[in-house]
Protein backbone atom coordinates (compact mmCIF):
# COMPACT_ATOMS: atom_id res chain seq x y z
CA UNK A 1 0.00 0.00 0.00
CA UNK A 2 2.59 2.40 0.94
CA UNK A 3 4.22 2.02 -2.62
CA UNK A 4 0.89 2.33 -4.19
CA UNK A 5 0.65 6.14 -2.46
CA UNK A 6 3.97 6.86 -3.32
CA UNK A 7 3.44 5.76 -6.92
CA UNK A 8 0.10 7.87 -6.66
CA UNK A 9 1.59 11.23 -5.40
CA UNK A 10 4.51 11.15 -7.83
CA UNK A 11 2.03 11.01 -10.80
CA UNK A 12 -0.84 13.60 -9.16
CA UNK A 13 0.23 17.17 -10.55
CA UNK A 14 -1.92 18.59 -7.51
CA UNK A 15 0.22 16.95 -5.11
CA UNK A 16 3.60 18.04 -6.64
CA UNK A 17 2.52 21.88 -6.75
CA UNK A 18 1.75 21.78 -3.06
CA UNK A 19 4.41 19.47 -1.93
CA UNK A 20 6.98 21.14 0.51
CA UNK A 21 10.37 20.71 -0.36
CA UNK A 22 11.95 19.77 3.15
CA UNK A 23 15.94 19.74 1.87
CA UNK A 24 17.55 22.92 2.05
CA UNK A 25 18.63 23.54 -1.65
CA UNK A 26 22.39 22.48 -2.51
CA UNK A 27 25.56 24.98 -2.61
CA UNK A 28 27.14 25.64 -5.70
CA UNK A 29 30.07 22.91 -6.13
CA UNK A 30 33.36 24.21 -5.89
CA UNK A 31 35.72 22.00 -7.21
CA UNK A 32 39.58 21.52 -5.94
CA UNK A 33 42.27 23.20 -8.13
CA UNK A 34 44.37 21.23 -10.26
CA UNK A 35 47.65 20.15 -8.81
CA UNK A 36 50.55 21.32 -10.76
CA UNK A 37 53.30 19.87 -8.45
CA UNK A 38 54.15 16.70 -6.84
CA UNK A 39 53.16 17.05 -2.99
CA UNK A 40 52.33 20.55 -2.90
CA UNK A 41 48.68 20.29 -2.59
CA UNK A 42 48.24 17.11 -0.32
CA UNK A 43 44.94 15.19 1.53
CA UNK A 44 45.11 13.30 5.30
CA UNK A 45 42.70 11.84 7.40
CA UNK A 46 43.04 8.92 10.19
CA UNK A 47 42.26 5.23 10.23
CA UNK A 48 41.49 3.81 13.48
CA UNK A 49 39.89 1.32 15.54
CA UNK A 50 42.90 -0.71 14.50
CA UNK A 51 44.33 -3.49 17.19
CA UNK A 52 47.32 -2.07 18.86
CA UNK A 53 50.53 -2.76 17.91
CA UNK A 54 53.45 -3.93 20.00
CA UNK A 55 54.94 -0.53 20.00
CA UNK A 56 51.42 0.85 21.04
CA UNK A 57 50.42 2.23 17.71
CA UNK A 58 46.57 1.87 17.13
CA UNK A 59 45.73 4.35 14.12
CA UNK A 60 46.93 5.07 10.63
CA UNK A 61 47.43 9.10 9.39
CA UNK A 62 47.02 8.57 5.77
CA UNK A 63 48.86 11.58 3.82
CA UNK A 64 48.01 11.34 0.00
CA UNK A 65 49.10 13.68 -3.06
CA UNK A 66 46.40 14.70 -4.49
CA UNK A 67 48.89 14.69 -8.21
CA UNK A 68 50.58 11.60 -8.15
CA UNK A 69 48.24 9.70 -5.57
CA UNK A 70 51.84 8.09 -3.51
CA UNK A 71 50.70 8.01 0.13
CA UNK A 72 52.80 8.18 3.28
CA UNK A 73 51.28 5.93 6.59
CA UNK A 74 51.97 6.96 9.71
CA UNK A 75 51.60 4.62 12.42
CA UNK A 76 50.39 7.06 15.78
CA UNK A 77 48.57 6.23 18.56
CA UNK A 78 44.94 7.70 19.47
CA UNK A 79 46.48 9.29 22.15
CA UNK A 80 49.35 11.92 20.66
CA UNK A 81 48.45 15.65 20.79
CA UNK A 82 48.22 18.04 18.35
CA UNK A 83 51.94 19.14 18.78
CA UNK A 84 53.28 15.33 18.32
CA UNK A 85 51.36 15.41 15.10
CA UNK A 86 53.05 18.47 14.16
CA UNK A 87 56.31 17.08 14.99
CA UNK A 88 55.30 14.31 12.61
CA UNK A 89 54.15 16.25 9.82
CA UNK A 90 57.45 17.44 9.51
CA UNK A 91 59.57 14.68 9.53
CA UNK A 92 57.63 12.44 7.59
CA UNK A 93 56.11 15.05 4.97
CA UNK A 94 58.07 18.34 4.98
CA UNK A 95 61.46 17.13 5.30
CA UNK A 96 60.75 14.94 2.73
CA UNK A 97 58.21 16.58 0.20
CA UNK A 98 58.89 20.38 0.89
CA UNK A 99 55.86 22.26 2.98
CA UNK A 100 52.59 21.90 0.87
CA UNK A 101 50.50 24.98 -0.21
CA UNK A 102 47.35 23.40 0.57
CA UNK A 103 45.81 20.38 3.09
CA UNK A 104 42.18 18.97 2.44
CA UNK A 105 41.07 17.45 5.30
CA UNK A 106 38.11 16.78 7.08
CA UNK A 107 36.71 18.09 10.56
CA UNK A 108 38.58 15.97 12.60
CA UNK A 109 39.46 17.86 16.39
CA UNK A 110 43.41 17.52 15.52
CA UNK A 111 42.82 18.82 12.32
CA UNK A 112 40.51 22.13 13.80
CA UNK A 113 42.60 23.17 16.66
CA UNK A 114 43.94 26.82 17.57
CA UNK A 115 47.26 24.65 17.35
CA UNK A 116 47.10 22.92 14.48
CA UNK A 117 46.14 26.37 12.10
CA UNK A 118 48.43 28.10 14.05
CA UNK A 119 51.32 25.27 12.89
CA UNK A 120 50.13 25.78 9.21
CA UNK A 121 49.30 29.16 8.87
CA UNK A 122 52.82 30.01 10.37
CA UNK A 123 54.41 27.68 7.35
CA UNK A 124 51.56 29.47 4.65
CA UNK A 125 49.56 25.98 4.39
CA UNK A 126 45.90 26.89 3.59
CA UNK A 127 43.34 24.22 5.16
CA UNK A 128 40.62 23.12 3.46
CA UNK A 129 37.74 21.51 5.64
CA UNK A 130 35.45 19.04 4.17
CA UNK A 131 31.64 20.15 4.74
CA UNK A 132 30.30 17.79 8.18
CA UNK A 133 28.89 14.36 6.82
CA UNK A 134 30.47 14.87 3.22
CA UNK A 135 33.60 12.49 3.44
CA UNK A 136 33.54 12.83 -0.91
CA UNK A 137 35.40 16.20 -0.42
CA UNK A 138 38.18 14.16 0.50
CA UNK A 139 37.70 11.55 -1.80
CA UNK A 140 41.12 10.55 -2.75
CA UNK A 141 42.01 9.90 0.84
CA UNK A 142 39.20 8.08 1.40
CA UNK A 143 39.81 5.76 -1.53
CA UNK A 144 43.57 5.48 0.04
CA UNK A 145 41.71 4.34 2.95
CA UNK A 146 39.80 1.78 1.37
CA UNK A 147 43.10 0.30 -0.85
CA UNK A 148 44.81 0.37 2.75
CA UNK A 149 42.17 -1.35 4.13
CA UNK A 150 41.82 -4.35 1.84
CA UNK A 151 46.31 -4.23 2.32
CA UNK A 152 45.73 -5.05 5.73
CA UNK A 153 43.00 -7.63 5.60
CA UNK A 154 44.38 -9.53 2.93
CA UNK A 155 47.67 -9.86 5.86
CA UNK A 156 45.34 -10.73 8.18
CA UNK A 157 43.73 -13.71 6.45
CA UNK A 158 47.09 -14.88 5.16
CA UNK A 159 49.00 -15.03 8.24
CA UNK A 160 45.51 -16.49 9.94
Amino acid sequence: MKTEIAEFVSRCVVCQQVKIEHQRPAGLLQPLEIPTWKWEHITMDFVSGLPRTKKGHDSVWVVVDRLTKSAHFIPVKTTYKTPRYAELFLEEIVRLHGVPLSIVSDRDPRFTSRFWKAFQEAMGTRLNMSTSHHPQTDGQSERTIQTLEDMLRACVLEDG
